[in-house]
């Protein structure tokens, strides 16, 4: 066998492992989410967090949530193309209840010229996401596109709005999918998000592990269960979420791809370390009516907060608005700009 013989049998070798290591990832997430039907059940401690925080926030951008933040853009794109229907898609839209809840608001708004196209490559939860539409009886509004994000070709300038809620994270194909989206997007469309911009996996920096850790020493036992993986964390373990699935596999690579690709008009970035604490895995520990827990939570988002604004660690999550046009950008503070929240790989 020669050398070129060699070489090309071991690429396809290769080649076919990363295939079934691919194959394998999207099995064990349409798995992940195959009976699930409330995706983003939160405990009381996060609700208590951003009402506090997080909701001011958002207020001078003018909304309050991010299902406000979806249908205020949305219905501006409608605005847009009053004598047209604006066609929008959600890309990795699960069961659909954020889709089908902005079609009956759009609708009570006395929009009927739109439709979403939601896209997903998991069936079961497509099939749950048409009864809900029949039920709430907006099935004219919605269409329910089964395919790999990774993959999608939409049709050249076709959508007036593209939105992405907590989706990009599950990315692995990025530059690909963005690409997509440029190629889709009106030249005056809006892409909407609401992601993670934190580290692959959804692991902790080290510079942010360091202060997760000095708060984790003040936690009781009681505290240190983590729900998603039935086990007492002693010490916190920063656990990589991507090892098995697609769960935060591209985090880090939003925002540098996102400020490569496009250009912002939102920018609204928040949270690092007091993510830990109040999300699926640990937040349940925390009692929202307790003084001592409250106290803890204000103390970590004060340190987060200090620690953001001072550059020593990057956010972790964020709205934003981009598109192809250059616009100003809308931020909450000059500190945070799109550019100087990346947090590069090599600066370890």
């Amino acid at each position: 066998m020669t050398i070129l013989e060699k070489a090309k049998r071991l690429a396809e070798a290769i080649a076919a492992k990363t295939q079934t290591s691919y194959q394998k990832r999207i099995e064990n997430e349409i798995e992940n989410f195959q009976q699930c039907e409330n995706v983003h059940e939160l405990p009381e401690i996060f609700h208590y967090w951003s009402n506090k925080y997080l909701v001011p926030m958002m207020q001078p951008f003018g909304f309050t949530n991010p299902g406000d933040f979806f249908l205020m853009f949305l219905e501006r794109s409608i605005k847009k193309n009053p004598a047209s229907i604006s066609k929008i898609v959600s890309i990795g839209s699960g069961n659909c209840e954020l889709e089908i809840g902005l079609a009956e608001k759009l609708i009570a708004l006395g929009y009927g010229n739109f439709e979403i196209d939601c896209l997903d490559i998991n069936k079961s939860m497509h099939e749950r996401g048409k009864l809900l539409a029949i039920q709430k009886q907006v099935q004219d509004h919605i269409n329910f596109v089964t395919a790999d994000f990774n993959h999608w070709q939409p049709n050249a300038n076709s959508y007036t709005a593209v939105m992405a809620n907590q989706s990009l994270h599950h990315v692995l194909e990025l530059a690909k999918l963005f690409g997509a989206v440029e190629r889709g997007l009106k030249a005056d469309g809006s892409f909407l998000i609401s992601d993670m911009i934190g580290r692959n996996g959804h692991q902790r920096w080290p510079e942010a592990l360091e202060l997760v850790n000095q708060f984790w020493a003040e936690l009781p036992d009681s505290h240190k269960f983590n729900h998603q993986m039935s086990r007492l964390e002693a010490d916190f373990i920063n656990h990589d979420c991507s090892i098995s699935g697609f769960e935060g596999i591209r985090a880090q690579d939003i925002l540098p791809l996102l400020v490569e690709n496009f250009h912002f008009e939102i920018f609204l970035p928040f949270g690092n370390i007091i993510f830990p604490f109040i999300d699926r895995g640990f937040g349940h520990n925390f009692d929202a009516e307790n003084e001592w827990d409250r106290d803890f939570i204000d103390r970590v988002h004060f340190a987060d907060e200090e620690g953001m604004l001072s550059g020593q660690i990057k956010p972790t999550s964020m709205h934003a608005v981009v598109g192809k046009e250059q616009v100003q950008t809308i931020v909450r503070d000059q500190r945070l700009l799109p550019e100087s929240c990346i947090r590069w790989s090599n600066s370890d």
